[in-house]
């Protein structure tokens, strides 16, 4: 099925019928990916008494609880009450769900110890475009990337400069195929959080802070998919939370 959109006035064209699902599957398995020194998440049937809810143990249906953490255990969208004092939701912030987006790949640069994606990659990646989102697939894109468990290994990370120039070009929807868009330890700093929201103090909002700015983390952009223009769907769970588990699907452009 395709479909005829609009964007800055000009027509474009979206095959529907072809989505490219970028977000994680969250597991109770060993293969989950794990951040922030979680356990993997677990998914088990209820239990009451002798009753326990799963149609192989005698029930009429499977019934089961899940315990999770959307930051650390999968793919997931975030608002800028992520940093905040005050409380803000993703389910409030995300009222929009599709968006012209850019799928760009880069290399992480070498600084010290750490990995780091820079502004000058940014900006040659982009080549001038400006869209609504920004997908930012890390080389080498290793499948581990979808069962890793990145605590305490330093992830790639971006330079603030870097989150800055993005948020200059407008662009309002950051995803990435890292934990955070920050270093692992950083002292609480955020810098590239606080520069993508324009958050210059987490007590008290500045006014122009970038309320209905979103960062997706912990996706997986398939080698198959060719940087470039895509229509994004970014879909949450609607959890009245900082962040929500997502699943962010592109549609190639015609």
């Amino acid at each position: 099925m395709k479909a005829t959109l609009t964007h800055n006035n000009a027509p474009f064209e979206v095959d529907l019928s072809h989505p490219i699902d970028i977000s994680i599957p969250l597991t109770n398995s060993d293969s989950n990916p794990i951040a922030w020194y979680l356990d993997k998440p677990v998914i088990e049937p209820v239990k009451m008494g002798d009753w326990t809810g799963k149609v192989s143990a005698g029930a009429s249906t499977n019934f089961n609880n899940i315990f999770f953490n959307p930051h650390g255990h999968g793919t997931h969208t975030e608002c800028l009450g992520h940093i905040t004092k005050d409380f803000y939701s993703i389910n409030q912030a995300l009222k929009q769900f599709f968006f012209v987006a850019e799928v760009v790949s880069v290399q992480p640069e070498v600084q010290g110890e750490d990995f780091v994606i820079t502004k000058v990659q940014i900006e040659k990646a982009l080549d001038g475009k400006k869209p609504e989102a920004i997908i930012i697939r890390t080389l080498p894109n290793d499948a581990d990337k979808k069962s890793k468990n990145y605590s305490n290994t330093n992830p790639p990370y971006l330079e603030e400069a870097a989150t800055l120039f993005i948020r200059e070009c407008g662009i309002r929807h950051l995803l990435i195929d890292l934990p955070s868009v920050d270093r692992e330890n950083d002292e609480g700093r955020l810098v590239s959080h606080k520069a993508f929201w324009n958050v210059t103090d987490v007590n008290h909002l500045n006014t122009d802070a970038r309320h209905d700015a979103t960062i997706t983390e912990m996706i997986y952009v398939p080698d198959a998919v060719a940087d470039g223009a895509y229509l994004l769907n970014l879909q949450i769970a609607s959890f009245e939370n900082d962040a929500s588990p997502s699943k962010p699907v592109l549609y190639k452009i015609s």
